[in-house]
């Protein structure tokens, strides 16, 4: 079996899972108890928050727990639109934005709130010129995700931070759930930024959690409300083996970074090299430093993207369309049609992506397949 859809989730990893059940065994107590248990279960909580902290280089007080990613999203989003509101209604974002993110919008759209959604280029990353212009006396937000999660592009994260410097009271918000291990830590921790979210399935830890980074000093509402959690910023009884389990994971993710990013580009540029000589097949993922190097993504004319997943599939190996999130829904890629690729391409697009598990013997049998399954294609086309 290949499994080339780690933007999906990724495979919770041995040591990882060990430590879950370790912590669900052993230390089960309620963090906020007053008891010998309850005090065993908080100082497990606070070590993973700044074995956390620690590795992204900030404060302690600066990591919340989330369920994750979608989590994390709507809290900035919709949690700065709150504690904001005094101050404006007028947020920026990019047009290839997670639905996490997108659909948060939608909502406050809704509620009276104004949204600019800037354009991106044919890389589908967007300009920081473009983002002085749209920035307005209201606006209090700015959301821009660090790597886009169907073509793999990393958008302009320094440049847009120093547009945000002349504007110190907007909110500057990063999605980087697909940007952990993957050799960009240095635009994640710019001083500028004020929130960060983050999903541990996306780094081998366990489903349903994540977490936040949140600048000292920047205020947001919580949308949890209840036991008063997480400095009564985010209510509900912590969930610690997979809290634990996360710090862990990404810990593991984070050793020997450079060398795992290489390995990942490797693979990407072997499998580019030999799919984009191909006549019918339209890339949309580059080798170049702006784009992530474990996402690839590509179409064969004439084939619909679940047909092109399901022809691999029966060769044991595991694509996706372009989001994993849409991708049962059968909607086109929100991301390429804002690239402006016509609808007949962007139905077509398939998404390949690595982590560090990945080798360069599973690129060689992708490749082996991807002939046979090409040749296939061009007869029923023909």
């Amino acid at each position: 079996m290949i499994y080339f859809d780690n933007s999906a989730t990724t495979q919770v990893l041995p040591e990882v899972l060990s430590t879950y059940n370790a912590v669900s065994e052993k230390i089960w107590g309620n963090p906020s108890s007053l008891h010998a248990m309850g005090e065993q279960a908080f100082n497990l909580l606070e070590q993973s928050r700044k074995q956390i902290a620690d590795l992204l280089h900030c404060n302690i007080d600066e990591i919340y727990f989330t369920s994750g990613g979608t989590e994390g999203d709507n809290w900035v989003v919709k949690g700065t639109a709150i504690e904001k509101r005094p101050y404006g209604r007028h947020i920026i974002t990019s047009s290839v934005e997670h639905p996490a993110v997108l659909n948060s919008l939608h909502q406050l759209e809704k509620l009276g709130y104004d949204v600019t959604y800037l354009p991106v280029d044919e890389n589908g990353r967007v300009s920081a010129e473009d983002l002085k212009t749209a920035i307005r006396k209201d606006t209090i937000l700015v959301s821009i995700m660090a790597v886009n999660n169907e073509v793999g592009a990393i958008q302009p994260l320094k440049e847009i931070a120093a547009v945000l410097e002349d504007f110190p009271k907007i909110h500057f918000h990063v999605d980087a759930v697909q940007g952990v291990g993957k050799g960009i830590q240095e635009l994640l921790e710019q001083d500028r930024v004020d929130f960060l979210t983050f999903s541990g399935h996306k780094f081998h830890a366990p489903r349903g959690i994540g977490f936040m980074y949140k600048k000292r000093g920047r205020m947001i509402a919580p949308l949890m409300s209840g036991g008063g959690q997480e400095k009564a910023l985010r209510s509900g009884t912590e969930n610690l083996p997979a809290i634990a389990s996360m710090a862990k994971a990404l810990r593991l993710t984070l050793e020997n970074e450079e060398k795992k990013v290489a390995q990942q580009k490797a693979i990407k540029e072997k499998i580019y090299n030999h799919i984009s000589k191909r006549s019918k097949v339209t890339v949309f993922s580059k080798l170049n430093d702006e784009f992530a190097p474990h996402i690839l993504c590509f179409a064969i004319s004439g084939v619909r993207g679940e047909t092109i997943v399901h022809a691999f599939e029966n060769y044991d190996i595991y694509i996706s369309t372009t989001s994993a999130c849409s991708s049962k829904k059968g909607i086109t890629s929100g991301t390429l049609t804002a690239m402006k690729i016509p609808d007949n391409i962007a139905t077509s697009a398939v998404r390949v992506s690595l982590d560090e598990k990945n080798t360069l013997a599973e690129a060689d049998k992708f490749i082996e397949i991807f002939d046979v399954l090409y040749e296939k294609f061009k007869k029923i086309n023909s």
